[in-house]
């Protein structure tokens, strides 16, 4: 039994699930605009990958000694559009802030929770996770990239600009709060069960920014490096 496992891998579950709520709902906006089919596909494709994954993390949940059910914030996952906003505006707003940016980070996450990860049935569900958070961060850019590539282009980049330094507080917040860095300590039975310290978080989301938004980013015409900044300055 494992008291932190337990907590840790049912928050996974809720936060699967908030996913593929989020999932269903940004490729219900897409199929609204006439996006491309390829699109639409991948997104519901990613909704099931959640669920999946909701599962697998229940499975760890049971391992660890646990016997609690999710509970879900359903205000956290109403995304209403704005009104008097294109549909457009709406899809770039969920695309990045969950894909560009939260999907893009969770890869470099979810490899170091497998690295030190020994326990059957978190070892299993961590593979099965990576594997699809590579292709979920690559949905994202692309999704990306085919708003960027029509007619709202300019002012859908200048909503990414304006924007996103609030992404990223948000990312700051969840990922590398101020008091991230001094709790390094974390036990050899956590780590067995696929948890990681606080620092570590904040050291994957540096490395991101550095790796993975500032120059992917940069390709789209956009100053990750600027908005982190001001994020941290707001």
């Amino acid at each position: 039994m494992n008291l932190s496992a337990q907590s840790e891998w049912l928050r996974r579950v809720e936060a699967e699930y908030r996913s593929s709520v989020i999932t269903q709902r940004l490729t219900l906006w897409l199929t609204q605009a006439g996006a491309s089919p390829d699109l639409l596909h991948a997104g519901l494709r990613i909704a099931a990958d959640e669920l999946d994954h909701a599962e697998l993390s229940m499975a760890v949940h049971r391992a660890a000694g646990g016997g609690s059910t999710p509970q879900l914030d359903r205000a956290s996952l109403e995304h209403p559009i704005r009104s008097g906003d294109p549909l457009e505006w709406d899809i770039v707003r969920l695309g990045v802030d969950v894909f560009c940016l939260g999907e893009t980070v969770a890869v470099p996450l979810f490899r170091y929770l497998r690295e030190g990860c020994e326990e059957p049935a978190a070892k299993a569900a961590l593979q099965r996770i990576l594997r699809d958070e590579v292709r979920h961060r690559d949905f994202g850019w692309t999704l990306l990239d085919a708003m960027l590539d029509g007619p709202l282009a300019p002012e859908l980049r200048a909503l990414v600009v304006r924007e996103l330094p609030g992404w990223f507080g948000r990312i700051r917040a969840s990922y590398a709060p101020a008091f991230a860095a001094a709790q390094t300590a974390l036990s050899d039975d956590d780590r067995r069960w696929g948890l990681m310290p606080a620092a570590r978080y904040a050291e994957v989301v540096a490395k991101t920014l550095s790796r993975d938004w500032v120059p992917r980013f940069r390709e789209r015409g956009i100053d990750a490096r600027a908005a982190w900044d001001r994020a941290a300055t707001s």
